[in-house]
């Protein structure tokens, strides 16, 4: 049996508070929105329960609803990571899955469809794999010392998820985060996996 000394840290994955548009299901890039009332009441309310952690490293994306996300849940950043900013929906920024399904006239999903036809010139789901590789491979290193935090986006944080797994960035598509809730990630017997998610 392992001693405490032996033990990998865990990588815990937070999803911003709520903001105008992940209230409304409007996919939201770079568009900076700032937090609800109801967003920040969220992010408040971790601060409890990720306290109980002890984290080596909090890295965070640079928009505000993530910022603002860490600041509230009492996790002060070592790192702001432009790696971690959320998906760019090209020409979909500010729409529904709703909204574009309705105009394909066919179901949509950034998962199958993506957003890189000539028309929408967004980011595909293989560079977000790649931004999110380079993140955990900056703070597999810092696992042996504590816990390490993620402030980020729900896509973005998703995809990161599955690439933990080993699984292709389309695999993102089982691991829905509501806003203002976060998943860990950690090993069994020295593998990756998932230890807990949409928890807050």
């Amino acid at each position: 049996m392992g001693t405490v000394s032996e033990r990998t840290g865990e990588v815990v994955v937070l999803r911003h508070g709520q903001t105008e548009w992940s209230r409304t299901g409007q996919h939201t890039g770079a568009t900076d929105l700032p937090l609800l009332p109801e967003g920040e009441e969220q992010a408040r309310a971790l601060r409890e329960v990720l306290g109980r952690r002890r984290f080596t490293e909090v890295r965070v994306s640079p928009l505000q609803r993530a910022r603002r996300t860490a600041e509230l849940a009492g996790l002060p950043p070592t790192a702001v990571d432009g790696d971690l900013v959320e998906l760019d929906y090209g020409g979909y920024e500010g729409r529904t899955t709703a909204e574009i399904s309705e105009e394909l006239g066919r179901q949509w999903s950034i998962w199958r469809d993506g957003t890189v036809d000539a028309d929408v010139r967004g980011e595909s789901l293989a560079d977000v794999g790649a931004r999110v590789d380079r993140v955990l491979a900056r703070v597999r290193d810092r696992l042996p010392d504590g816990d390490v935090a993620l402030v980020a986006h729900g896509h973005v944080l998703r995809v990161l998820t599955a690439r933990w797994l080993g699984l292709a960035p389309e695999a993102g598509a089982l691991f829905a985060l509501p806003a203002g809730r976060y998943g860990v990630l950690g090993h069994e017997h020295g593998r990756p996996v998932l230890t807990g998610w949409a928890l807050g």
